[in-house]
Formats: C-alpha cells, structure tokens, sequence
C-alpha cells in the first residue's frame, strides 16, 4: 500500500506522463511551419494550453498619437527666464527716464518762478519809476519854495513829502537857517520844474529805481525875490532827489543840489 501510493505521487506517475506529453505536442504545434509564425512571440504554452496576449484595440495606437502634451504657459521653473534681464534693463531704463524727467520738471518748475519773480520786479520796477518821478515833479515845487508871509505854511507842506532823517534835517534847517533870514529880508522864493521852451513834459528823469526806492534828477529854475535884490533872480539848478516808498506813498528822503 504504501509503496503504490508513493509511484502514483512521483514524477513518473502515469498523470504526469499525460501532462507532459500533451505539453510537447502543443508546442510542436506551435513550431510547425506554415502557420505563418516563427515561435510563441504572441502565444505561451502553459501546461498544455496556449496562452496569447491581448492585442490592443483598434484606435488606441492613435489616440496615443494624437495626444499632446499641454502647454506650459509659464518659465521652466528649473531654467532662467530668458526674457528676466531684459525686463530688468527696460525696469531700470524706465526708472532713469523717470528721474530725468523729475530733474527736468524741477527745473522748468525753478525757471518759471524765476521769470514769473523776475517779470514781477520788473513790473514794480517800471511802476516804481513812474510814481517816484510823479511824487518828485510833485515835490520840488513845495520843498524848493516858501514866502516868508507864511513860513510855517509852507514848511509844513515841505514836510508832507518828506520823510526819515532828511525830513528832521529839513525841519531844524529851515527853523534856525531859512525862516530867520526870509523874514529879515522878506525872501521869496518860487520854485518851479523846468519845461522845453516849446512846451512839453518837465525836464526830469528817474536815474535808478528799484520796487522800493529811486532817484530822479530835475531842472528847477528858482526866482528869488528879497530887499537883497533889485529885482527877481532867476537861478537855474540842477537837483538830485532820493525818494523811498513808505506806507504814505513815495517820500524825499535826499534832495542834492548839483
């Protein structure tokens, strides 16, 4: 008993021959020519069966074919964007012409306050000029003359258009010098400023002027009238009038005779 069952279980057991047998039948078959194959490239002989493997379906070699890969819209992020240091001169570019643009508008905005400062001088120059000339051709007449009828009349219009050191000067002048001698001599004094024999404007000038102050040079002829004298005097003088704006309007603030 046991040694039957030990031959049935071994390799040289009448199931197993059968096996094996079939096994080399079905790969002969395999191996015959004429079937249009060399060997068991698509099909495996496995305990007698042929085993053979699925080929793909019709359409899907194609569809692999067909399939793209996607669009990468952005940088490789392992590469250096070759577009970078461009972006950074044109950045760098923009930067400078924006600084030079500021520059340029800083010095058109120093410039124009410049010339708008320098035109507005110049228009307080030229006012300047004409009022001190009007405040001198207004003034000479009454600083230059006086009547010792009335001299305290008349040195009081004097120094209405006066004005700073020269109008205290003028006041001590005429108190101890002036009024004592006119009223000794009945001195008359009229003062007037010149003008063309033909007529025309007074013989006066602005030599300088400033917004706030000027000087005008003037003709004045003087007619002097006194018991010194037999008859009126004529003197013809030239003077040199300082005058200074003040809150009053254009004031004396020197008078030279030249």
């Amino acid at each position: 008993m046991a040694n039957t069952s030990t031959r049935g279980r071994g390799v040289g057991s009448p199931a197993r021959r059968s096996m094996t047998a079939a096994a080399r039948a079905a790969a002969k078959r395999a191996h015959r020519p004429g079937n249009g194959e060399d060997g068991p490239d698509e099909a495996t002989v496995v305990a007698g069966r042929t085993l053979r493997a699925e080929e793909p379906e019709p359409g899907a070699k194609e569809a692999e074919l067909d399939w793209e890969a996607p669009d990468w819209e952005g940088p490789d992020p392992e590469e250096p964007d070759p577009e970078e240091p461009s972006s950074r001169g044109r950045r760098r570019r923009r930067g400078l012409l924006s600084a030079v643009l500021a520059v340029l508008a800083l010095v058109a905005l120093i410039a124009t306050v410049v010339l708008v400062r320098e035109y507005g001088d110049a228009r307080q120059t030229d006012q300047a000029r004409r009022q001190a000339l009007s405040a001198a051709q207004k003034a000479a007449p009454v600083v230059l003359s006086y009547d010792y009828r009335h001299l305290d009349r008349d040195f009081a219009a004097a120094r209405g258009h006066l004005t700073g050191a020269f109008r205290d000067e003028y006041g001590r002048t005429t108190a101890k010098v002036v009024a004592p001698t006119a009223k000794k001599y009945q001195g008359v004094v009229e003062a007037t400023v010149a003008k063309p024999p033909g007529g025309g404007a007074p013989a006066a000038s602005v030599v300088s002027a400033s917004p706030d102050r000027a000087v005008v040079l003037l003709f004045v002829n003087q007619v002097t009238r006194s018991t010194q004298v037999s008859g009126p005097r004529v003197d013809l003088n030239r003077v040199r009038m300082t005058l200074t704006r003040t809150s009053e309007g254009w004031k004396v603030s020197a008078v030279d005779a030249l």
